[in-house]
């Protein structure tokens, strides 16, 4: 391997460019596959044709003439047995005007755009044929992953050379029984030079062997880092914790109804991880409403009943009161201290909060990111229960870990109300064991969903207007096109003034992202306390306060939303015995995924199966909120389409720690160089 700028050609303009693209050395390069290919060996119809692909076409000319406009240009109407295109030239010369003649037939090559005349090619290159002009023989052309001042012809010749000079020096890392027959080298000679008779459709689809060996190696590779992770933090020890004696007998006697079979069955799962004195790694998912908080919270019990700290965090502030409200209704009964702290907490507040963590007095302590900032030190912290994973980063989540006392590590309860397909946690959480609350609650209904068109939503609002006043609540969400907090902030405020001035005797709220914590707050204890009817609101309630008596939804512009996310909003009703609604209010004319989506959330309220749908949809970042996971990087592999490959990735990741250890830094630093960021932080 050798640094970028040190290969033949490669100046320092164009490792700048290169650096763009995360190439910094040779193996970079290698690895930087083409995400297409061009055929100049096969003359396509002209009813074949997409939008941003180059293809070769062959018809006869029927037009020319010199459009007006503020550029002189040429426009030669081309047709073949199955359509039209429009060849526009902006640069005219005589050998041009010679070829492109009406009655020639002749052979182009350019990329498809949109025109003013439908489909056109600009300045394609340009061939006459005659009775016998063979068809080019060349092999398919790779097309890259580029950035502005880097030409294709450029990246192509820097692969040729690092293919000729560094090809040979790439280590075989994953061991012949465990690949599919393709050599590393082979493999990469073949995607970046395939033969002209190689499988088009196979390459597209990444079903090719050449790249399912990549894949597979890449797959291998983050499960790797993930159990080495998993390792790491195993061999530090945790205090190991009996079940709970009295505290948990005590916390489930106050409650009004009984534990379901599924909470008790992930109760059991998080008592085995307490006995062993290594630290739990827990991950509970559970459907909106599951009762994953009341879990939480028996599992909290073991470690309170043996003098240790308990810390719980969520993502928002509103979330984080709704579960010291919670805790301390549940916990200071049975004499327990339930400490709050969270950024916005000043001077005396403050100090007072975290001398009670540092002193002890804090069994349980509630809060947001604040809990992991350097003047924050527990006494003795015992378990970690983290909420809405998807919301933290994994440095953030580790970074409690070193609050543990010393020598040993805080057990890490991890929970999300947004099920995650299969596949997603064996990629994104495979260092974390889980557990799944499939069943709700008895005494939940089912929502009721239904789809209206946006021309229709003053019936709804009349319809929920009325339902109001005979004394049910509701919430009415603003989502916009823009993906802005400001925009829909504007939305949720010219919804909420103009319903105010429609109904003036309906007794209106409004919440927003853009709202002070304490104005929010407010807002939505004057809902939960049924002062307010109706709360326009954005998604800010996507995660929250839990209000019993609201049973209708509305949620506009529905089509702009992923499906986990109206999966999550509609979870916000149906919380009590009445029958609830969820209205899904959509703009015309819906795009085939849009149609697809609410189609999906009509039909089903398993969060499971939505999930499923929604990574076959939008794929894994859009779900995760990579950006704050540490995207899941991935260079080649995808996971919605090679989510068949993992279990197998998951054994030999397993075999080759067990019995090829020399390959495990070689792999990481292949295909993950900044993995070991995550490993120990």
């Amino acid at each position: 391997m050798t640094a970028i700028h040190q290969l033949p050609g490669v100046g320092q303009a164009a490792a700048a460019l290169l650096e763009k693209l995360h190439i910094l050395s040779s193996d970079d390069l290698l690895f930087h596959l083409p995400r297409d290919y061009e055929d100049r060996s096969t003359i396509i119809a002209m009813n074949q044709l997409q939008v941003g692909r180059s293809y070769l076409l062959e018809g006869v000319v029927h037009g020319v003439d010199f459009p007006a406009g503020k550029r002189k240009s040429m426009a030669v109407l081309m047709q073949d047995d199955f359509g039209k295109v429009t060849l526009r030239f902006y640069h005219i010369y005589k050998a041009l005007t010679d070829r492109a003649q009406v009655g020639n037939r002749l052979r182009v090559f350019g990329e498809v755009r949109v025109g003013a005349r439908g489909l056109e090619l600009y300045h394609p290159e340009i061939e006459l044929v005659q009775a016998h002009t063979p068809l080019p023989k060349t092999q398919l052309t790779a097309i890259y992953p580029s950035t502005d001042g880097l030409t294709q012809a450029k990246i192509r010749s820097f692969v040729e050379k690092a293919l000729a000079l560094h090809a040979d020096d790439l280590a075989e890392l994953l061991p012949t029984k465990f690949s599919n027959g393709y050599a590393l080298k082979q493999a990469l000679y073949y995607l970046h030079q395939p033969p002209s008779d190689a499988n088009m459709l196979q390459l597209a689809q990444g079903s090719h062997p050449a790249l399912q060996r990549l894949i597979f190696e890449e797959l291998v590779a983050h499960q790797l880092s993930l159990l080495t992770r998993r390792a790491y933090i195993q061999q530090i020890q945790a205090p190991s914790f009996k079940p709970s004696q009295k505290l948990a007998q005590q916390l489930l006697g106050a409650m009004p109804f009984e534990m379901t079979g599924a909470q008790k069955r992930v109760s059991q799962d998080i008592i085995h991880d307490l006995k062993l004195n290594k630290p739990m790694l827990r991950l509970v998912q559970g459907d909106v409403g599951a009762g994953k908080t009341l879990v939480a919270a028996v599992a909290a019990c073991h470690a309170l009943e043996e003098g240790w700290q308990v810390a719980l965090m969520a993502p928002t502030e509103i979330l984080a009161e709704q579960h010291y409200l919670n805790f301390k209704a549940w916990f200071e009964p049975l004499a327990m201290q339930v400490t709050w702290l969270s950024g916005k907490q000043k001077g005396k507040a403050r100090q007072h909060a975290e001398q009670a963590v540092q002193d002890g007095s804090a069994n349980l302590v509630i809060g947001t990111h604040a809990l992991f900032q350097d003047s924050v030190q527990f006494a003795k912290l015992g378990l970690v229960i983290i909420d809405e994973q998807h919301r933290f980063g994994v440095d953030q989540r580790l970074a409690l870990r070193n609050k543990g006392i010393q020598g040993m590590t805080p057990h890490q309860l991890v929970m999300t109300a947004t099920p995650i397909p299969r596949t997603l946690a064996m990629s994104a959480y495979g260092d974390l064991d889980t557990s799944i609350i499939d069943e709700l609650p008895p005494g939940r209904t089912p929502i009721q969903t239904v789809t209206v068109p946006l021309e229709r939503r003053h019936e709804v609002l009349d319809r929920i207007v009325n339902n109001c006043m005979q004394g049910k609540q509701a919430y009415w969400v603003c989502t916009l096109v823009e993906q802005s907090e400001t925009l829909d902030a504007q939305a949720a405020e010219a919804t909420f003034l103009d319903i105010q001035q429609r109904y003036p005797e309906l007794k209106v709220g409004l919440v927003h992202g853009k709202m002070k914590a304490e104005q929010k707050q407010s807002v939505m204890q004057d809902f939960k306390d049924n002062v307010i009817q109706l709360l326009v609101a954005t998604t800010v309630i996507e995660v929250g306060v839990n209000v019993p008596n609201a049973s209708l939804m509305v949620i506009e512009n529905a089509e702009r939303l992923g499906l986990s996310q109206l999966h999550q909003l509609r979870g916000r009703v149906g919380r009590g015995a009445q029958a609830s609604f969820c209205a899904l209010l959509y703009k015309h004319p819906l795009s085939q995924n849009g149609q697809e989506r609410l189609r999906i959330l009509r039909e089903s309220n398993d969060g499971f199966v939505i999930a499923e749908k929604d990574l076959e949809i939008r794929g894994p970042g859009e779900i995760l909120g990579t950006k704050q996971t540490g995207d899941l990087g991935f260079r080649v592999a995808k996971l919605e389409r090679d989510d068949h490959l993992l279990h197998q990735a998951h054994y030999v990741a397993q075999q080759i720690l067990a019995h090829y250890p020399d390959h495990v830094d070689g792999l990481l630093q292949r295909w993950l160089p900044q993995a070991p960021r995550y490993a120990y932080v």
